[in-house]
């Protein structure tokens, strides 16, 4: 029986030396601080790694967990200085600096850090308007900051920052908002457009300008190209006519020419013969009586200088006799042919006034009015124009 109760209580102080080594022994995390207190009161702060306490005399109040830690509050309501109510969501960053003080100077400091964010956020607020808390989270977040820091001080807390999460005004007021930027833009695009449309009339009213400018200066120069050709061309038909020396004749049977032209067209009922004609017809009738005079001959001789350049035009012969002989004999009977109407005449007045006298022998015959005798041209040589019919 002593054996067992001599067991019993060696079992019993093995069994309180094992808790008091548990008890001595205080072994704290990395970032964490351990508040021990001694009899009911503040000891020692315990930092990382293996601590040794006294057993039953010394007891941890707390662990303090050092890092950087989040909270993110519920939206708050706060009013604007143009009276209205606007839901607010913050985020605050703090770190605890001194765990004795958040320990012992507050009870729980984060709820201490939301309502203080709270109220701190409702006097920022209340001197801005909706567009400047709007526009001015930076200056907010900074004054926050600012304040939640030093009445946070005194815990044992620092604030590193504070964050506005979202600012939400009331729904009427967001369908305002929406309806004014969608009208703000709206105006924008309705001044761009506009400029557009005015940037673009006046870039083509400048391109129809200059087309136009364009237009009427290669009107001009070729207007001014065709009245110079037109001039040249009728100077040298000018010129080649007069180099020509042309007669009635030549006249006569260009117009001959012209008459079918005269005729062409579906709409010509009626032909009308121009009293010339008959002029033209004896002008082509002294062509061919004065060919015929020629024996056949049936061309001209044309001399024409154009440029220093001389162009003949050779006329066709078919055992032709020489032009010059053919001309003098021409006008040799052209000169008998005169001789006889002129005797005719003579014979014929002389008729006529048989009872008034008679004319002397070896007097000249009657001239025309004006007592001038009209000779015919004498030419040597080969001419281009043939002798007038008597």
């Amino acid at each position: 029986m002593p054996e067992v109760i001599t067991a019993v209580v060696l079992l019993l102080l093995l069994l309180f030396v094992v808790v008091v080594l548990v008890r001595s022994i205080k072994i704290v995390p990395q970032a964490t601080a351990v508040i021990v207190e001694r009899l009911g009161r503040y000891s020692s702060t315990l930092d990382a790694g293996l601590n040794l306490l006294i057993p039953f005399i010394d007891k941890p109040r707390a662990n303090v967990d050092l890092r950087e830690q989040v909270v993110s509050f519920p939206p708050q309501p706060v009013i604007t200085s143009d009276n209205l109510v606007v839901s607010i969501d913050t985020v605050i960053y703090f770190q605890v600096t001194d765990p004795k003080a958040a320990t012992y100077e507050i009870a729980n400091y984060i709820s201490g850090i939301e309502q203080l964010t709270v109220t701190t956020l409702r006097n920022v607020i209340g001197s801005l308007d909706l567009e400047q808390t709007l526009t001015s989270r930076d200056q907010i977040n900074g004054r926050l900051r600012g304040v939640l820091d030093e009445a946070t001080g005194r815990w044992g807390i620092r604030v590193n920052r504070v964050e506005l999460k979202a600012i939400d005004p009331p729904p009427s007021v967001q369908d305002s908002m929406e309806k004014q930027m969608r009208a703000e833009r709206d105006r924008r695009a309705a001044i761009l457009n506009a400029e557009g449309v005015k940037q673009s009339q006046i870039l083509t009213a400048e391109g129809e300008k200059q087309a136009a400018i364009l237009t009427a200066e290669g009107d001009a120069q070729a207007a001014v190209l065709r009245a110079q050709g037109e001039s040249r061309a009728i100077m040298q038909v000018f010129d080649a006519i007069h180099r020509g020396n042309p007669n009635a004749k030549v006249f006569a049977y260009q117009y001959l020419q012209a008459l079918p032209e005269i005729a062409k067209g579906d709409a010509n009922k009626m032909f009308i013969i121009p009293s010339e004609i008959t002029d033209a017809l004896k002008g082509v009738g002294g062509v061919i009586g004065g060919q015929a005079s020629m024996d056949g001959a049936r061309g001209q001789v044309h001399e024409t200088n154009t440029q220093g350049e001389a162009m003949r035009l050779d006329i066709e012969e078919a055992s032709l006799e020489d032009p010059a002989e053919a001309l003098r004999k021409a006008r040799a009977e052209a000169r008998g042919a005169t001789d006889e109407v002129a005797d005719s005449s003579t014979a014929r007045r002389g008729a006529a006034g048989g009872l008034g006298g008679s004319t002397p022998s070896g007097a000249q015959p009657p001239t025309p009015e004006g007592g001038e005798t009209q000779a015919l041209p004498r030419q040597d040589g080969p001419t281009d124009d043939l002798p007038p019919r008597a």
